[in-house]
């Protein structure tokens, strides 16, 4: 059985696994008073070229919505894709987090939305019968598995920045997109504008493990008690923190992404030769949209090929996703399976 319906279906690297055994060997003061946790601050850090402040949590979803917690208030708005995680499947998470703010959902095509989209969605400062605008909030890679590029993050940042707003990023595949970008995790954000992360490792080899990353430090002051109240500050965090370890050593992470990207550029390239396929977003990261003839979306099922049926089902659109340790074979048993 072939899997490809998301990166989050794979096991953990093994790299991760021996951590987490390293870990395991003796005592460690819990809730984070460990010498694992305590040095992340300074391999982050360095990570990123500058001074951060950061949080280890358990899941993508606790990242955003705690971190948007710190950014929104009750009564703010926090601007998005109408297709980001946050508004399509987090459960309400982040109005509940922050107490009540709202989501304001912006279109825009291949998952991504425009400056001037978000500047004429942001109205409404001073007026009491309105929600205000607080926070902006941008997934890379995109809910489309498209890449916004340095010069697109850095023009968002200014307009948030314009009004006086955060700029929080979704980064659940960030090693994808760094090396999509080819460019530096600092570049990627903070040099771009960005105020807050949410670090994803377990789509990319973790076994569960995600950071909350704050680049404007003072939006942490307040952190550790919506961790704490969100039922995430873990009694031994040196398992979450020796998985974040591990999959920064020797540049596992970008490794990792690296082969997941190649993969799903390889899977793209051998549909879209195909006569009926259709790509329909650009493959910048490890995700392919296509609409497919039915006939052959019917093979891939006789076939026990797993994967995500998308949109309107009667349309014939699908995902697939490759991961850190989808086998070349794989890729190719299934471009097979397409054009038989």
């Amino acid at each position: 059985m072939v899997n490809f319906c998301s990166d989050n279906a794979t096991g953990a690297a093994p790299e991760i696994l021996r951590a987490l055994e390293m870990a395991n060997a003796g005592n460690a003061m819990p809730y984070g008073n460990d010498d694992l946790t305590r040095d992340l601050q300074a391999k982050f850090s360095e990570l990123f070229e500058t001074e951060v402040a950061v949080f280890p949590v358990m899941t993508g979803t606790a990242a955003n919505v705690l971190a948007l917690s710190v950014m929104a208030p009750p009564y703010g708005v926090i601007y998005c894709h109408e297709n980001a995680h946050i508004n399509v499947d987090e459960c309400g998470g982040a109005e509940f987090y922050t107490g009540g703010a709202k989501l304001h959902a912006l279109p825009g095509p291949h998952g991504k939305f425009s400056p001037a989209i978000l500047k004429d969605a942001i109205t409404g400062f001073g007026v009491p019968h309105h929600a205000q605008p607080a926070a902006v909030s941008l997934t890379q890679t995109s809910e489309s598995g498209t890449v916004y590029c340095l010069d697109e993050i850095a023009a968002v940042a200014e307009a948030a920045r314009g009004h006086g707003l955060n700029l929080h990023m979704d980064g659940a595949r960030f090693a994808n997109a760094v090396v999509s970008l080819d460019c530096s995790p600092a570049e990627a954000t903070w040099k771009a504008g960005v105020d807050a992360l949410s670090f994803g490792a377990t789509k990319n080899g973790a076994l569960g493990a995600e950071a909350v990353v704050f680049f404007k430090r003072d939006l942490a002051e307040n952190f550790k008690y919506r961790r704490m109240r969100g039922g995430h500050l873990v009694s031994k965090m040196r398992f979450l923190s020796a998985q974040l370890h591990a999959y920064l050593e020797d540049g596992l992470w970008l490794r990792h992404a690296r082969h997941a990207n190649a993969m799903a550029a390889r899977l793209a390239d051998g549909l879209a030769a195909l006569d009926g396929v259709s790509i329909l977003h650009p493959v910048q990261a490890n995700e392919i949209f296509a609409r497919l003839p039915r006939a052959m979306i019917q093979r891939f099922l006789d076939r026990d090929f797993q994967f995500y049926r998308w949109g309107d089902e009667a349309g014939g659109e699908i995902r697939l996703v490759t991961a850190f340790n989808t086998p070349p074979g794989d890729v190719d048993t299934l471009l097979d399976a397409a054009r038989a």
